[in-house]
């Protein structure tokens, strides 16, 4: 067993397949290659890659397990994560990456055709401007959101995004009580419930980690996500 299944499974009793190890494998090598001529991360120690980027995506199962059929959105995905090692490791899971950088949505095609994940894609849109199309616009039982913007801002990407009962998971840091104080506002506003902040333990990772766990519980008033940089520039508070 791999370092990476043996810590999945210790942490968050995930068995990973040879398959899917073999995927994991694949991504970290695909990622590092690419990473040479994009910038996707600056994290490029392979054990580093394997414990900040993979097992930080597969907590998000200590707070909501993932269930077949589930429709995941990951907001600013980046080099995919959390979505695409969820994707991995529950293929029955039908996850959309939104990135609104075209060299990153190539790198995350790439990833996704090459692993064969064929209930994942990707999204090339702001924000604000996807929230609004209808297909996308409160269609989602998870909204997955990594290092994008602090709270205040960050729920009026993600609320939108997320079917009543839905769930929003914002991954934050040592800053994580102090945002969720300071989204009080936006909470009301937007629909949201605070349900909880669950701090995570990843080995040999001093600083803190933290999954910020919203419920949507009333719909998005039509109003947001306001047009694009507002929601940044003039936060909900």
């Amino acid at each position: 067993m791999t370092p990476l299944a043996e810590q999945a499974d210790a942490l968050f009793g995930l068995h990973l397949t040879s398959e899917q190890i073999a995927q994991f494998e694949v991504y970290q090598r695909e990622l590092l290659a690419w990473n040479e001529r994009v910038n996707l991360t600056a994290i490029t120690a392979p054990e580093a890659v394997q414990v900040r980027h993979f097992l930080d995506s597969l907590s998000i199962v200590q707070v909501v397990p993932p269930r077949s059929g589930m429709r995941v959105i990951d907001i600013g995905s980046g080099a995919g994560f959390p979505g695409l090692p969820l994707q991995i490791v529950f293929p029955e899971l039908r996850v959309t990456l939104l990135e609104s950088t075209g060299k990153k949505v190539k790198f995350l095609q790439h990833i996704i055709d090459t692993l064969g994940l064929t209930n994942a894609r990707t999204l090339h849109a702001r924000a604000e401007d996807a929230a609004h199309m209808p297909d996308e616009r409160d269609a989602y039982d998870l909204v997955l959101a990594r290092a994008v913007a602090r709270l205040p801002s960050l729920l009026e990407y993600m609320l939108p995004f997320a079917t009543l009962r839905g769930r929003c998971i914002a991954m934050k840091g040592v800053t994580a009580a102090e945002e969720a104080q300071s989204a009080a506002h936006a909470l009301t506003l937007l629909g949201g419930h605070l349900r909880g902040i669950e701090r995570i333990e990843l080995p040999n990772v001093e600083d803190e980690h933290n999954l910020v766990v919203v419920e949507k519980i009333e719909r998005t008033p039509d109003a947001y996500p306001r047009r694009p940089g507002m929601p940044t520039q003039n936060p909900l508070v």
